[in-house]
């Protein structure tokens, strides 16, 4: 049996005629849908079937796009992670020259009191390097002889002194720091006067007060400061805090342990006694600035905190 094509695909019939019937059957399925929503059980039961069909299918797309966003994040975090590492170091490093100025600006701000209030001349220097000599106590500075800087001429800060100049050259010198076993300066007691001289004793260890007789009137916590009389050190500035007396009877003699008043060690900064006792001043104008200051054998090294007993 033979069956016949239906009336509207017959041979015969214009195009245009079939396009217009499609085009009015299709419209007209559209608006009953949106009107009866008449198909919308139909899309559901489709829907719902194909919906795990779909989902099987899209499962290494989604694999895929899982698996290059976790590398992607991982890549990322560690670029991130990197980078604030970085700033964090940079961030630590500026804290720490931040810090250094701000202490290294307030040395500076000292020194320039210091040198208003001397009753001589004075030249800023600055270290530059320790000479290669693990013994010796020494450090090199800026200043040397074109800058008027003589043999013997004392470097000290705000807090005291630190040591003396021992070699001259055209643009530098080198001084000698209060703990160097050849460093030796004149002093008195600041409480009752009494003379004696401080030596060095070596990187580390504690100045000493030498040659001097059991009954002498020294205490733990005597201010030391220049005597002046060996016409070098300016009088009146302190030098050391004495922080141990070890007295032998028997031999009718003392060990007197001190520890340098000023940071030997700390500051860059310092200042050079362009001291003449011939014509300076005989008594700074800082005695009793620098006499007055006191500190505990443990706090020596450190900043002037009390008053000596001999001075109030």
């Amino acid at each position: 049996m033979q069956y016949s094509a239906p009336p509207l695909f017959r041979q015969g019939i214009p195009a245009l005629v079939k396009l217009i019937v499609c085009l009015s059957i299709s419209i007209a399925l559209m608006l009953i849908d949106y009107r009866f929503k008449t198909l919308d059980p139909i899309r559901n039961n489709v829907n719902w079937v194909l919906r795990p069909l779909e989902y099987l299918m899209l499962t290494p797309r989604n694999v895929y796009q899982a698996s290059t966003e976790y590398f992607t994040t991982r890549s990322t975090l560690e670029q991130e992670n990197q980078i604030f590492k970085a700033r964090q170091a940079e961030l630590a490093l500026l804290a720490n020259q931040s810090e250094f100025l701000l202490i290294e600006n307030q040395n500076l701000r000292q020194l320039m009191d210091l040198q208003k209030q001397v009753g001589f001349k004075t030249l800023p220097v600055e270290i530059l390097f320790n000479p290669p000599n693990p013994i010796s106590q020494r450090v090199v500075i800026n200043r040397g002889n074109d800058d008027g800087l003589k043999l013997g001429n004392p470097i000290a800060n705000d807090a005291g002194i630190l040591g003396q100049v021992v070699r001259l050259y055209d643009h530098s010198a080198e001084v000698s720091l209060l703990e160097d076993r050849d460093f030796a300066v004149p002093v008195q007691v600041a409480r009752n006067g009494l003379r004696a001289a401080v030596f060095g004793a070596g990187r580390g260890n504690p100045l000493e007060l030498r040659y001097l007789p059991v009954a002498s009137d020294l205490e733990v916590g005597d201010i030391l400061i220049t005597s002046g009389i060996d016409g070098v050190y300016p009088p009146g500035y302190a030098v050391a805090v004495i922080s141990r007396i070890e007295r032998n009877v028997d031999k009718n003699s003392s060990n007197v342990f001190c520890v340098p008043i000023a940071a030997v060690n700390r500051y860059r900064q310092a200042l050079a006694f362009l001291y003449d006792p011939q014509w300076d001043a005989k008594a700074p104008a800082l005695n009793s600035k620098f006499g007055s200051s006191t500190a505990t054998p443990n706090s020596a090294p450190g900043r002037r905190q009390t008053r000596s007993r001999g001075m109030q």
